[in-house]
């Protein structure tokens, strides 16, 4: 087993980092690209390990079985130093403590490797802390940027980086990754990577979680309720409660653990008022979840209307097909019969006016500060 494993159905990509990793003096400087859910973090953490392996040989490079190789993939290694955001930014200090580590020569590895798992949510002035450092960083020290396309950085940025594009995954290595890694029944797998649209996170998500899949079936058969303004008011907010409920899901138990973490990292007393001192600390905690917690419910809302947009996807395809259906490849199989009856009575560009809707209202959430409900009750109202 090698640190590339995980890159299922990316052997072009794999090839590439493995030709670099392999290199006695690689770029300084990577952008890692692709779409949600194609491996960009798993990408850059396989191209960060191969890069400290402590195998001397370059074709070894990348073992998977060496103490760096392990250390880099459970985040613990102290010449491999991984950034992301849960928040809605990566603030500007973050970034200057990235450029003052980026100094630093390695303590034990050829190389010091900085990895921006979020590039696309630094604004520009934050940007700009970083564009010195990676347009002359020390000698040792590479970086790997990672975001959905290269138009989501600035472009002082991009063209300082070797650009690395990865592809969305066919669903049967998408299927054959959770049977592996997460010991997924065959057809279950497949099933969760079909619905998945090929999001490797998600589709494991989907294939372990009962309430995930019954949340998502809930969202691909809101447009078979639609009938009158009032129902599609009602979906709205049937579709904001399920991705509320869906980040939620996620966040509740991740928070009850990080605060008692803290707690006994203070040494706090098990019962009684905390002293002011402690108080502090865990407000600011607090604080952080809530920031976290509006980013994660803007995420899955933003995935909840994808798998809206796979509804109208599947019955674009339906309508284009005319007498040939039965060969069209669908994401929601199960819904055949419904998307068949929903496709013969609509257009092709009835269609398409409902899907740039969907798409419009998911850029205004992810975008600005529109509220989520009002924007999707519009959306849902134009789907009629």
């Amino acid at each position: 087993m090698s640190v590339w494993d995980d890159l299922q159905g990316q052997e072009p990509v794999v090839a590439q980092l493995r030709r670099a990793a392999q290199s006695p003096s690689p770029t300084h400087a990577w952008l890692i690209t692709g779409p949600p859910g194609s491996g960009r973090s798993n990408a850059a953490k396989a191209l960060a390990a191969a890069l400290v392996c402590d195998r001397t040989e370059l074709s070894e490079r990348g073992c998977g079985q060496c103490h760096a190789c392990h250390t880099v993939l459970a985040g613990t290694n102290a010449d491999v130093t991984f950034v992301a955001t849960e928040k809605i930014t990566i603030a500007i200090a973050d970034a200057r403590e990235l450029v003052t580590k980026a100094q630093d020569r390695p303590s034990s590895a050829r190389w010091r490797v900085i990895i921006v798992g979020d590039a696309d949510r630094m604004i520009e002035r934050t940007t700009n802390v970083l564009l010195k450092a990676i347009e002359e960083p020390p000698p040792r020290t590479i970086w790997i940027l990672c975001a959905p396309s290269p138009a989501d950085v600035l472009v002082t940025i991009r063209s300082r980086c070797r650009a690395v594009a990865l592809r969305v995954p066919p669903v049967a290595d998408v299927a054959a990754l959770l049977v592996r890694r997460d010991g997924v029944d065959p057809r279950q797998a497949e099933h969760a990577a079909r619905a998945a649209q090929s999001h490797v996170g998600i589709a494991r998500r989907l294939a372990r979680d009962e309430g995930a899949r019954q949340r998502r079936d809930a969202i691909v058969r809101l447009p078979l309720t639609l009938s009158d303004v009032s129902t599609a008011v009602r979906a709205a907010g049937s579709l904001v409660e399920l991705a509320t409920a869906e980040a939620n899901s996620s966040n509740d138990e991740r928070d009850a653990a990080e605060k008692s973490a803290l707690l006994v990292s203070l040494g706090a007393p098990e019962t009684g008022t905390l002293p002011p001192s402690m108080r502090s600390q865990v407000r600011a905690l607090e604080d952080d979840q809530k920031r976290r917690s509006k980013r994660s419910i803007t995420d899955t809302l933003d995935r909840a209307l994808t798998d809206l947009l796979s509804f109208y996807r599947d019955t674009l395809l339906l309508q284009f097909a005319g007498h040939e259906t039965a060969e069209v490849e669908l994401v929601n199989t199960a819904l055949r019969p419904q998307l068949l009856a929903f496709a013969a009575k609509g257009s092709a560009e009835l269609t398409l006016r409902r899907m740039d809707a969907i798409n419009n209202v998911r850029r205004r959430i992810t975008t600005t500060n529109v509220a989520p409900l009002l924007a999707v009750e519009s959306m849902a109202v134009s789907l009629l």
